[in-house]
């Protein structure tokens, strides 16, 4: 068997491309890639079905004992969001009376100080890893009046609520993009 001959069985997808494959649409559990003066390891995958062929692919990024979820979504132009859990307390006003007493949240929110207001809302399939059946869920979203921050209440049934607050992000602001010695590359 010829040195060439043992590269002939390889299957097609165990070829890795780092040029091509090393992207930050292709995050996978394991890479990790920098952002913010930090290196953050990919530490899980969801994906997002907003309906009508809309989805959204979410990465969850660590980095020490910090932990934020990059998203990636596609209507019209891809968008780029980085967000943060934070406390639903953070809002003002108890809101999560407002939304039982009247199924949707306030044209407005305060956070920190600081009004958004709702651009988007509604019924949501979370896939947790990507697959499996998909767990249904409300979303709101909130953004400041300069569309730079966003604030995401999510209702996940009658009493479980999660709020996360973020930014859009462009893609060029993560470099570094290397898989792990855990990642699967195929």
């Amino acid at each position: 068997m010829g040195l060439f001959d043992k590269f002939k069985g390889r299957r097609e997808e165990d070829d890795f491309d780092p040029l091509h494959d090393l992207t930050l649409a292709k995050l996978k559990v394991g890479y990790y890639v920098d952002y913010d003066m930090k290196t953050w390891e990919v530490t899980g995958y969801n994906r997002y079905d907003y309906g009508e062929g809309y989805w959204g692919e979410e990465w969850e990024l660590t980095s020490g004992r910090e932990k934020c979820y990059l998203e990636r979504s596609e209507d019209d132009e891809v968008e780029w969001t980085l967000s943060k859990k934070i406390p639903i307390g953070a809002i003002e006003g108890n809101i999560t009376r407002y939304i039982k007493e009247n199924e949707d949240p306030p044209n407005q929110i305060v956070v920190k100080g600081k009004t958004y207001y709702l651009d988007e809302s509604g019924p949501v399939h979370f896939y947790q890893d990507g697959k499996g059946e998909g767990v249904g869920l409300i979303s709101w979203t909130f953004v400041d009046e300069d569309d730079e921050s966003f604030v995401t209440i999510e209702q996940w049934d009658e009493d479980e609520f999660e709020a996360s607050e973020g930014i859009y992000v462009e893609e060029y602001q993560f470099s570094n993009i290397l898989p792990g010695s855990k990642s699967n590359l195929a």
